[in-house]
This record gives structure tokens, sequence and C-alpha cells, in this order.
């Protein structure tokens, strides 16, 4: 009888060894200790610390003397996200000098001013139409200027300054065998000037320039006729070139408006 209770009181402590080495598992899971071990990650770069680097482990991750339970919480909360950071920041892309150089310098305007005009007021009225839908801020401006709106072309020789000097000239004229021509007497720039005809085009005002140079009349000149009226010049900055392209587009729809560069 002594026998049977000493074989059950050896085995009884043999299996409660046994079960605090873990070798039966948990309430959880069927695995042992060495099947546990083998799920671990990286169990190659694991690495036993010696009594000394554990104790001095414990003592830097130990909260300082008169810290409440607050500050104590706080040091293993930091504890326990640092290596969550660090792992966080080796996963991030490093970022190489020349690609944050890259992304700093953004892509300068293709043309960085554009003058379009002149146009009238009507067609300033609808060029501003089509400028709106290209939302373009205060990058646009609109500056009034002083045209004259060409009906006529005048060939004449230029004012000779006094009726004497004028008299004077339309007679050499005589002489040249030019008839058809008058003195200028209104109040302008142009008194005392003679007027050699009036034309519809430059065109027509051009060959009468090369008649009279057959004739020997050297001093001819030929200006632009019509009232003054007010245009409008547009300048747009900083744009890339569909944005130009669009807007050269636009002005093709009007006689007379030039897309240029400008400072």
């Amino acid at each position: 009888m002594l026998r049977l209770a000493f074989w059950s009181l050896l085995f009884l402590n043999a299996a409660l060894f046994a079960y605090a080495q873990g070798l039966f598992g948990t309430g959880k899971s069927n695995e042992h200790e060495p099947a546990r071990l083998k799920r671990q990650f990286n169990t190659a770069k694991m690495t036993l610390l010696t009594r000394e680097q554990a104790e001095a482990a414990a003592k830097a991750a130990a909260p300082p003397p008169g810290g409440d339970e607050a500050d104590g919480a706080a040091a293993a909360s930091a504890a326990t996200s640092a290596p969550a950071a660090a792992a966080t920041a080796a996963k991030a892309p490093a970022t190489t000098p020349a690609a944050a150089a890259a992304a700093a310098a953004a892509p300068a305007p293709a043309f960085a001013c554009t003058e379009i005009g002149p146009l009238d007021a009507g067609d300033a009225r609808r060029f501003d139409a089509r400028l709106a839908a290209l939302d373009l801020g205060d990058r646009q401006s609109r500056q009034a200027v002083q045209a004259q709106d060409v009906t006529s072309w005048l060939v004449h020789i230029p004012s000779q300054g006094s009726k004497e000097a004028a008299d004077k000239k339309a007679a050499e004229l005589r002489n040249l065998g030019v008839t058809n021509f008058y003195i200028m007497q209104a109040d302008s720039p142009l008194k005392y000037a003679i007027s050699l005809g009036v034309f519809k085009t430059e065109s027509s005002a051009q060959a009468m320039l090369a008649q009279l140079g057959k004739q020997g009349v050297h001093t001819a000149r030929i200006a632009p006729r019509g009232p003054q009226t007010t245009h409008y010049v547009y300048r747009v900055r900083s744009l890339d070139a569909a944005t130009r392209k669009r807007i050269e587009g636009y002005a093709e729809r009007y006689d007379g408006a030039d897309v240029k560069s400008c400072n």
C-alpha cells in the first residue's frame, strides 16, 4: 500500500512539473513549448542577455523615483510604441536629395507674358467671355489704347510749312505732268500738304505711288486715314503651352488681333 502511494505521488509530481514547463500545451492551444518557439518571428536574430545586461535594461525602463502611476503608464506606452514607430520608419521609402529637389521645383510656365490685340470694343466683349472660361484670375489684364480705324489711304506730299512753299511745290508737279492734286488747307498736321489721291485699299495707293515715281515725283508718301477709336490690348501671364494655344485660337477669329510675347 505504501509503495502504491509513493509511486502515485511521484507520478503526480512529474505530471505537475511537465505541465508547469508547458510540455502539455495551454488551455487555448495544443502546442508544446518547442512548437510555440518555432512560430516566433526572426528567432535567428534573438539575442540572449547576460544578467548584467538584463538588470541594466530593467533600470532604464523603470520610472524615476517619485513618479506617479500615470508617468509609469506613459513610459510603458512609449516603450511599447517605439518599436512600432521604428518599424514604420524603416518601411517608409527614403527620399533622396535629387527627388526632394525635383518635387520642390515646380515646372516653370512656358510663356511668362503673352499680349493679344488690339481689339475694338465689340470684339473685346466677346474675347472677355472666352477668357472667362479659362479662369485666369489676376493673371490677365486689359489696357485701353487709342487707335485709328483705317477707312482709306491718302497719297500725298508732306506739309510744305506755308502756302508759298506749297504753291511752289504745286508748280513743280505741273512741270512733271501731274495735274490731279490739291493743296490741303484744313487746320491739321497736314495743312499745306499736297493731296495726290485717296484710295480705299492700300494696294491701290501703292500703285499710285509707283506711277508718280515714274513721273519723277519721289517725295510722295502714303498715310492711313480714319477716325480715332478706343481699342483694347490684353496681357496674360504664366501660361502653359496648351492654354497659350487656346488663346491663339480665340484671337484668330478677330481681324487685326496679334498674339505675341511681352515683358
